[in-house]
């Protein structure tokens, strides 16, 4: 049977017909499914079900949250609430250190400035202090 040739010449093989029937009909529904997907009704129809979905699960939603909150309080372990309240926090004393640093640059160059200013050449320190 393996050794069997079709009249043209090359070997037959009997799942050819049923490979091609296979890409048709699967050219055929891929054509169908996206000629319905890309329509106005499916978008309303996918909107109003996952609309209905989100409102249906909130009440489960919220409940598990509760009782994972409960459940890390008892472990004493950190909420994500937790994890937010200790961002800000730690953000506010970044931004109070940055504030310090500019005002130390500040003052770091007004000394500076002030410094050069008072020095004055050391024979006109002598002669001022021997008067």
């Amino acid at each position: 049977m393996a050794g069997e040739r079709a009249a043209n010449g090359k070997d037959a093989d009997p799942m050819a017909a049923f490979r091609e029937l296979r890409d048709a009909y699967l050219d055929a529904w891929s054509k169908t499914m996206v000629d319905a997907v890309n329509t106005e009704a499916y978008a309303k129809a996918t909107g109003t079900m996952l609309d209905t979905y989100l409102s249906a699960s909130s009440p489960f939603r919220d409940a598990l949250e509760k009782t994972m909150l409960q459940a890390l309080q008892q472990l004493n372990m950190p909420s994500h609430a937790d994890f937010v309240s200790l961002a800000e926090r730690l953000t506010n004393v970044e931004m109070k250190l940055d504030d310090m640093d500019a005002k130390l640059d500040e003052m770091a160059s007004f000394f500076k400035t002030s410094a050069a200013r008072s020095r004055r050449p050391a024979d006109a320190r002598k002669r001022k202090g021997a008067r």
